[in-house]
């Protein structure tokens, strides 16, 4: 093989050395035989463009096709088409996206993973406008000034800032809109472990490193008093994935906890967390740190995980930490969230729902997928508000307790409202009356 490729190349080679000697001198003869005018006549330019056109054919061919059986190769083919796209992001909008979701070509992790948000997959596909009812304006008004300059001084990251989400006005007011007019529950996820997490997840737009910087030990002890001095009754920690962590950062995240709790009793935590690489010693360990809602997300139908997540995520694992989760300790709220606008058929967004609500999963979020830049996964759908109305009632018809659905809702979206808040009091004081 490496034989006939080097024959190849000589070839090539040699074809172009006489294709630019017969037009330099077919050039140079015409020149002459026309007075010395630069334009050779019809005659010399049909040969130059019958000489050309076997060159360039073959140049455009040039380099063959990679012939690989394995995944391994595929993935190597993967991770140069994501060089390759970084380099035209610009441009990366072409007819090509209206292929998505054909097929997989990464099976298997163990080639490491590919860079998140970019290569197949990704682009603006021309034909899927965004429609009115996503748009919002910008967030305002005097309690998300207050928050957000709260959290600036405090140095605390938050995954409203770091995932753009839509629902920052909404949610930092106080349950209203934008502008501020809100039913006073304020609402603020705060990110745990850094900002940096070390997997690609091709729909997310947290920053990536395989090598992230070292924990802040006293994280736990300055959120748990940032937290205390708001006076809020109910906060959702999250985190980045930290697989270089032995623990995948559970034990920092059940510190946090645990600080929280002793400052303020009451406070409720809810906990939207990694898969912890599928580690269930991990789970349990946050589960027992004092928190009220554990939350971890499949993202999507069990079809596109591999398309989606990253390769060292999966359906299965995902759905083994929320079962254990329920088992580990009586009472505990499970809580799942899927993100719809990827392809996903009705059919597969019911099976995904139907095996959460399967290992009793109590809460469930389903939101409109928003891709942050051109290098991330392309929308293949805007689901229409009617569409979601639907899927609420369906969820709350096959046994889900809370059913949040909407083109604008997230994991966290409203999740200190008052029904979850008396949810979670609710089973509280069951658990403790059975003792």
């Amino acid at each position: 093989m490496a034989l006939r490729n080097k024959l190849k190349c000589s070839g090539l080679l040699y074809i172009k050395i006489l294709h630019f000697k017969f037009f330099f001198y077919g050039f140079e003869a015409s020149s002459k035989l026309d007075g010395g005018h630069s334009d050779p006549p019809a005659g010399s330019r049909m040969l130059q463009k019958s000489l050309a056109d076997p060159f360039l054919s073959e140049i455009l061919r040039w380099p063959p096709k990679p012939r690989c059986p394995n995944s391994f190769c595929r993935v190597l083919v993967v991770r140069s088409h994501a060089v390759e796209s970084s380099k035209t992001a610009a441009s990366s909008s072409d007819s090509s996206s209206s292929n998505l979701f054909e097929s997989a070509s990464v099976s298997s992790g163990k080639a490491g993973p590919y860079p998140g948000g970019m290569g197949l997959h990704t682009g603006r596909d021309v034909g899927v406008t965004k429609p009115e009812w996503l748009r919002q304006r910008a967030p305002q008004g005097e309690k998300f000034s207050r928050l957000q300059e709260s959290l600036s001084k405090l140095k605390l990251n938050t995954v409203c800032v770091e995932a753009q989400c839509p629902n920052i006005g909404e949610c930092w007011n106080g349950g209203g809109g934008a502008g501020g007019e809100g039913d006073g529950i304020a609402t603020a996820t705060i990110m745990l472990l850094g900002d940096t997490c070390t997997r690609g997840c091709r729909f997310c737009a947290v920053k990536t490193s395989r090598n992230p910087a070292p924990l802040d030990p006293f994280e736990p002890e300055n959120t748990a008093r940032a937290i205390a001095s708001w006076g809020v009754d109910y906060i959702v920690l999250t985190s980045v994935d930290r697989d270089d962590l032995p623990d995948g950062g559970s034990g920092h995240f059940a510190q946090t906890v645990k600080a929280m709790k002793n400052l303020k009793p009451e406070i409720l935590v809810e906990c939207l967390t990694s898969d912890f690489r599928g580690d269930l010693e991990a789970v349990s360990t946050l589960v027992h740190s004092g928190l009220n809602v554990f939350a971890h997300n499949i993202e999507t139908v069990k079809r596109l995980q591999r398309i989606v997540r990253d390769p060292r995520a999966g359906y299965e694992q995902s759905l083994s930490v929320l079962k254990h989760a329920k088992l580990s300790k009586e009472g505990m709220i499970t809580k799942s969230s899927i993100m719809l606008g990827l392809g996903e058929s009705d059919d597969e967004v019911k099976e995904a729902m139907a095996d959460l609500r399967a290992i009793d999963v109590d809460i469930l979020t389903l939101g409109q997928y928003l891709q942050p830049t051109p290098l991330h996964l392309t929308v293949k759908e805007y689901v229409t508000p009617e569409k979601f109305a639907f899927w609420k009632d369906y969820g709350e018809s096959i046994g889900f307790i809370y059913v949040a659905s909407g083109p604008l809702v997230r994991s966290s979206y409203r999740a200190g409202e008052l029904f979850v808040q008396n949810l979670v009091r609710g089973k509280r004081m069951k658990v403790s009356s059975n003792l």
